[in-house]
């Protein structure tokens, strides 16, 4: 028996492939599959003694329950012996683009890449606003939607943790992308509070570094306008500097605490333009509400 010809090497593609990201699992997943059955809407708009286009919108909505769990697909199929419920609270308002605030851990990427910080998007790591305007009574229901067409902005270093944004609004998708120069961030940096590169960490070193931080660095041979970096923690075994900046650039910080002297342990990113991180747990995310501005 003939044996197929091996491949040649060269033809073999040998990177691996990116890794998909998950699609967020819809717990009515077994319902928007069905193939037999009534469409939902079709059901739904004779029940509610409204239009099939009306009804779609109550669906799409996340106003709609089938056998007691929210079904978003307006082209689901259900069966007669299956129960849907129209949410007393229902309206046919325009449904929102929305934003996304998230605090990324070290070690995932906030765009592309082997480890996108998009897998940590689960309805069960959401977060409240404590100060929201209204309470938590006034907060975005959650969609599955929400979790589609998502542009990530405000990049931050796999090294770095911190405040990252996801937006369906392309608005604040060119704000935070295209003005990004415009819009001041701030970040929290910890530094070795006892070894410099060379020699202890003193106090007249600490003032010097900080003075040059403020103003004096250049980056890839261009100068750096002024920023502010101020003490913001200061310990026997810790030590956080506080950065307030525009138009910082990937490897930037890490370079200017290397200029002047001092080891970089850490960097947290804590507020993008007027929007704060606050007490948002690692990991976790939260909308950003409409009437809340960059």
């Amino acid at each position: 028996m003939q044996r197929a010809p091996k491949p040649d090497p060269a033809s073999v593609s040998t990177s691996k492939p990116k890794p998909r990201v998950r699609p967020i699992q819809s717990t009515t997943a077994n319902i928007a599959e069905q193939k037999v059955g009534e469409r939902l809407a079709k059901r739904l708009a004779a029940q509610a003694n409204c239009s099939r286009s009306e009804a779609e919108q109550y669906i799409e909505g996340g106003w709609v329950k089938v056998d007691g769990k929210v079904v978003e697909q307006a082209g689901a199929r259900v069966l007669a012996t299956q129960k849907v419920e129209l949410d007393a609270h229902a309206n046919l308002a325009t449904l929102e683009e929305v934003t996304l605030l998230m605090h990324k851990p070290v070690g995932y990427e906030s765009g592309e890449g082997r480890t996108p910080a998009l897998l940590l998007l689960d309805p069960a790591k959401q977060s409240v606003d404590p100060n929201l305007a209204g309470g938590a009574a006034s907060a975005t229901r959650f969609l599955q939607r929400h979790f589609s067409n998502l542009t990530p902005t405000t990049p931050l270093p796999l090294e770095a943790s911190g405040l990252i944004v996801f937006t369906q609004d392309f608005r604040i998708a060119r704000k935070l992308n295209d003005d990004a120069d415009r819009v001041e961030q701030e970040c929290m940096v910890q530094v070795d509070s006892k070894r410099a590169l060379q020699g202890p960490v003193t106090d007249e070193v600490l003032q010097n570094a900080i003075r040059r931080l403020c103003h004096g660095l250049s980056f890839n041979g261009i100068e750096l306008p002024p920023i502010k970096v101020s003490i913001a923690q200061q310990t026997p075994t810790e030590l956080w500097l506080r950065f307030a900046f525009k138009g910082i650039r990937p490897g930037q910080i890490p370079q200017m605490i290397e200029r002047v002297g001092l080891r970089l342990l850490a960097i947290k990113r804590i507020r993008i333009g007027r929007i704060p991180m606050g007490d948002l747990p690692v990991g976790h995310w939260r909308y950003l509400p409409s009437y809340k501005k960059f």
